[in-house]
Parts: C-alpha cells; sequence; structure tokens
C-alpha cells in the first residue's frame, strides 16, 4: 500500500509539474516582443492582365466511324488530304447494302400493288397500312446504309489520321480523323475571381514561340457557366481565325487577357509567407503591437510587390516586411524604424 501511495504522489507532483511548465511557457511566450519593421498598405491603381497558356484544337473535329461494321473496300484520303464538305472519304463492304437495296425494289413494287387495290378498296385499310410499313422502314435502311457505306465529309478540313487500310475489318477506332484548320480553337482557364469581367466577344492576342514577335486575333466565344470546385477555375472558349494556316491543332500558346485598370492592395513580396507542404500564403499584420496572421491570395506581380488579396486587410493596415518569419499569431511586437 505505501508503494502504490508513493507512486501516485510522484504522479501527482509530475503531474503538477507538467503543468505548471506549460503554463510557463505560456507566459513566457506571452511576454515575447519580437523586433519588426512595418510597412502602410496602400492602394495601387493597376492595370488587370492576366498571363494564360492552351493547346490549340481544331475548331471541328470529326471521326470517321461508320456505324456498320465490316470489311473496308477503299479508302480514298491519305494523312494530310484536304478534304470539302461532301467530298467520298471511305468505301465499305457493300453487301447489306445490295441486300437493302433488293429488298427496297421488291416493297416498292408489292406497295404500288396494293396501292393500286387499295383506291379500287379492293384490300382493306390494314393491308395497305403494314405494307406502306414496311416498305417506310426498308427505305430507311437503305438510307442509312447507304450513308455508312459511301462514307462522306461532313466538314471542309485536314484528314489528321488515319487507323487502318483498304481490305481491313473495321471495329473499334475511327477509320480516319477530319479536323478544321482554317479555323481553331483553345480553351483556357481562369481563376473565378475574375468571373465578372469575363465577357463573351472579348478580344485578345494569341502568340507562340514558334513565331516570335507576332501576334495572332482570338475571341471569346463562350463563357462556361460553373466554376470547377477542385481548381476553383472557369473555362472559356476562344475561336482562332487561322485562314493563312500558320497555327496548328496541337501548338502550345500564350495569351494576355486584359481586364482594364483596378485599385489593388499592393505588399512587398518578401512579406508574404508560405505554409509548408501547401499553397497557402499569409502575412502578419501590425495589430496594436500584436502579431496577427491574415492568410491572403496573390493577385499580380510587379517586380517586388505583389497584390495580396484577403477580406481581413484594408488600406493603412501595418504589415510586417522585416521579421515576419519568427513570428507566431498573438506575439507582441517592437516596432523598429
Amino acid at each position: 500500500m505505501n508503494r502504490i501511495y508513493s507512486i501516485a504522489i510522484v504522479g501527482c507532483i509530475s503531474a503538477l509539474m507538467v503543468g505548471c511548465g506549460a503554463k510557463h511557457e505560456q507566459a513566457q511566450e506571452a511576454e515575447r516582443v519580437e523586433n519588426v519593421k512595418v510597412s502602410t498598405l496602400r492602394m495601387s491603381k493597376i492595370a488587370r492582365n492576366i498571363e494564360l497558356s492552351a493547346t490549340l484544337e481544331g475548331y471541328e473535329s470529326m471521326n470517321i466511324a461508320p456505324s456498320v461494321t465490316g470489311k473496308i473496300e477503299h479508302i480514298c484520303v491519305e494523312v494530310g488530304t484536304r478534304v470539302n464538305n461532301g467530298d467520298m472519304l471511305v468505301r465499305m463492304d457493300q453487301t447489306q447494302l445490295n441486300t437493302a437495296k433488293l429488298t427496297y425494289a421488291n416493297l416498292g413494287v408489292e406497295y404500288e400493288r396494293i396501292k393500286s387495290l387499295r383506291e379500287t378498296e379492293t384490300v382493306s385499310q390494314q393491308a395497305y397500312d403494314q405494307i406502306k410499313l414496311s416498305y417506310d422502314q426498308a427505305k430507311e435502311n437503305l438510307d442509312f446504309l447507304t450513308e455508312n457505306t459511301f462514307v462522306k465529309a461532313r466538314l471542309k478540313g485536314v484528314i489528321a489520321a488515319k487507323n487502318y487500310e483498304d481490305g481491313e475489318l473495321y471495329a473499334g477506332n475511327p477509320i480516319l480523323v477530319l479536323t478544321q484548320i482554317a479555323q481553331l480553337k483553345a480553351l483556357i482557364s481562369i481563376p473565378e475571381s475574375y468571373f465578372p469581367q469575363v465577357k463573351k466577344g472579348m478580344r485578345l492576342g494569341i502568340t507562340s514561340d514558334i513565331y516570335p514577335g507576332q501576334t495572332f486575333p482570338a475571341t471569346i466565344e463562350v463563357v462556361y457557366p460553373t466554376i470547377d470546385e477542385r481548381t476553383h477555375s472557369f473555362q472559356v472558349k476562344l475561336v482562332i481565325p487561322n485562314a493563312k494556316e500558320m497555327l496548328r491543332p496541337g501548338m502550345y500558346v500564350r495569351t494576355t487577357l486584359e481586364l482594364g485598370e483596378v485599385n489593388a492592395i499592393m505588399a512587398p513580396y518578401q512579406a508574404v509567407l508560405k505554409l509548408t507542404g501547401s499553397n497557402e500564403r499569409y502575412v502578419f499584420i501590425n495589430d496594436n503591437g500584436i502579431a496577427r496572421r491574415k492568410s491572403v491570395k496573390l493577385g499580380q506581380r510587379f517586380d517586388e510587390m505583389i497584390e495580396i488579396i484577403s477580406n481581413g486587410i484594408k488600406e493603412g493596415d501595418q504589415i510586417v516586411v522585416v521579421g515576419q518569419a519568427r513570428l507566431i499569431d498573438g506575439v507582441k511586437l517592437n516596432v523598429v524604424k
């Protein structure tokens, strides 16, 4: 019993010592004073320009993939061939088509016979309706097989890919890929904070490292109405005229979206700290001699100054610009000149 009682006393003393140590550390933290330098935040007028990048795509692209499987009799084009709307691209095996032609022709003869008989009321309306239905279905099937046996281009463009050769069995992958290059498009992602300022019809310029010093005109054709919850950005679709075909699908390009002049709070870049292991950025504000940590988002950078965005920061606040790396929220500050 005495031994158990002694252990209990030792445990209580240890707990008291730990508690006292923690309180002592808190007291020391509360009394800690850090020497810092501060700068007063001011509103500045800046040109709101957003640097963006994208990969070009053909404005329209079509997979040449017939709705019937079978042997490919002949592919009329090669990669790089330029085609117009309505040009013949692929001829498939014609066995099903020929059968459909015979069926349609036979039903046509029968339909005309029943139609004549119906005019003299020799056959019932039901018999006439049945043969007419069969005749119409045969016509639809014939049209379907004709379209998918003699496959034609539905847009003007260039053959970008060819996946089969004559005589091969088509099943699965598109036979050809037809892409427009006289007009291109690009999808770019823009931070959600700029959503109210981006409008359909805005004009901007496209640049490519392949053509130094040259700018190609582009227009915002579509502003997508939803925000991606993962990236907190939204997409816009650009349309790029390309009559000279200097640009090609797959090229990497850059653009600058100019949104005019705005008022923004600017801070020295070195005043902004980054939380280890995340993308969170924060600064310290001098709140009557006490350090207050404020999370911020970064905007545009101009040399040694950067735009900071936060609901907890306003013009006139004093931001810590020297000594901020040693600070924690609530520590006392001694501002030095």
